[in-house]
């Protein structure tokens, strides 16, 4: 018998160069009116003018706009309910609007649900325990990495536990998404490296993932094709928009992947990395890719050589191992062109957080499940070792 696979996403996707100029007209599309809006964005946002044009548009249509700046960037559980207690909920808005990365997207996904919510956000660490749903949200991404406009997770992070943790509900979902690929033209080079490989990572562990499904395969071919075509010249050529917005389409197409069948153990090592270290989501990502691809390999062989006739990387008569070694190999080549760093200790990490890393990691059972391959606290600790040369 076949699997029976659902899958969900978001209302309305709008999607083209200067796209955001059309969001006052594109509210109409929100299933009600809309006279107060909370703009929850960052500071670079107000420094480059992209937010003043947004509250200029919203107030040209008699929209009240509370702008909402103080969201950390890999923002903390509690820094998410100050946020909200102090700002947004006395504001009472109709709709929560979100334009920047992926940290304050998911903050933003977090306050539209907590207006009609009253249990506090400790409550709602895991799977489907948000009971009713948000007022209407509308996220903007500037950067082509999380894919976080089009999922039902919100990540946060637990200071006391060391840990980022997902929050992960339907209800977290954005009634309107734009995506306008002329607010990521000429991203520094870092954030464009950790970003891309993040959205790539977003893919490839769907398409290993053991929910894998022929949704979710969908997506994720097409996320690797686009990334994997553009990654490089969205890098070395940061105001090219043909590469930036095929970068866009690969980031969302990524979190249309995970949101169809989850990411796996990139994912997991990395959460602890962020948690105890502050090493941002894409760079904790991208540093460990080459070495938990490297050890699952024996355990899909069979898809990576998919994946790396693919992005033409193999030769038709490559066996699959061959092809497989080929798309690691690939891998490593865009750590060094991407200058990803490969070495813990530069944040800080030693050998002598290897047990505390391996047993916080081991924790995140709802990605390790995932993970085509099991691992133990030593395959957990032997990973992390790779990147302390």
């Amino acid at each position: 018998m076949n699997p029976v696979y659902h899958f969900q996403t978001v209302k309305h996707v709008v999607h083209g160069a200067n796209s955001l100029d059309q969001l006052p007209e594109k509210l109409a599309l929100l299933d009600r009116p809309v006279r107060r809006i909370a703009f929850i964005t960052q500071p670079v946002m107000e420094e480059n003018g992209v937010a003043a044009r947004v509250v200029a548009a919203l107030e040209a249509k008699d929209i009240e706009v509370l702008i909402v700046r103080d969201v950390q960037p890999e923002p903390t559980i509690e820094n998410v309910e100050t946020v909200f207690r102090g700002q947004i909920e006395p504001f009472a808005p109709d709709a929560v609007l979100s334009v920047g990365g992926g940290s304050v997207l998911d903050a933003a996904k977090l306050f539209a649900v907590r207006l009609t919510n009253a249990q506090p956000l400790r409550e709602w660490l895991g799977i489907d325990l948000i009971k009713t749903p948000g007022v209407p949200l509308v996220l903007v991404p500037t950067t082509a990495g999380t894919g976080s406009e089009v999922t039902p997770n919100a990540i946060v992070t637990l200071p006391d536990e060391a840990l980022k943790v997902g929050i992960v509900s339907r209800h977290l979902l954005p009634q309107l998404v734009i995506l306008d690929a002329t607010l990521t033209l000429d991203l520094p080079k870092p954030i464009t490296a950790a970003t891309g490989m993040d959205a790539f990572i977003h893919a490839l562990e769907s398409y290993i993932s053991t929910k894998a499904n022929p949704i979710s395969d969908m997506f994720a071919m097409e996320s690797m094709r686009l990334i994997g075509a553009n990654l490089l010249e969205a890098y070395e050529n940061g105001h090219s928009l043909k590469a930036r917005e095929a970068m866009l389409l690969g980031s969302m197409y990524g979190g249309l992947a995970l949101t169809a069948a989850g990411t796996a153990a990139v994912h997991a090592l990395a959460y602890p990395l962020g948690g105890m270290f502050n090493i941002t989501h894409g760079v904790a990502n991208s540093m460990l890719l080459p070495h938990v691809m490297a050890f699952n390999l024996d355990a899909t062989v069979g898809r990576l050589a998919t994946v790396a006739h693919a992005l033409g990387i193999a030769q038709h008569d490559d066996s699959d191992q061959a092809a497989a070694d080929k798309f690691l190999e690939r891998l490593r080549e865009w750590t060094a062109a991407l200058a990803i760093p490969q070495d813990l200790r530069q944040f800080g990490v030693s050998e002598t957080h290897l047990d505390a890393l391996a047993v916080a990691a081991a924790k995140v059972k709802r990605l390790l499940g995932n993970n085509p391959k099991a691992l133990s606290l030593d395959d957990i600790k032997a990973i992390y070792s790779r990147l302390l040369p």
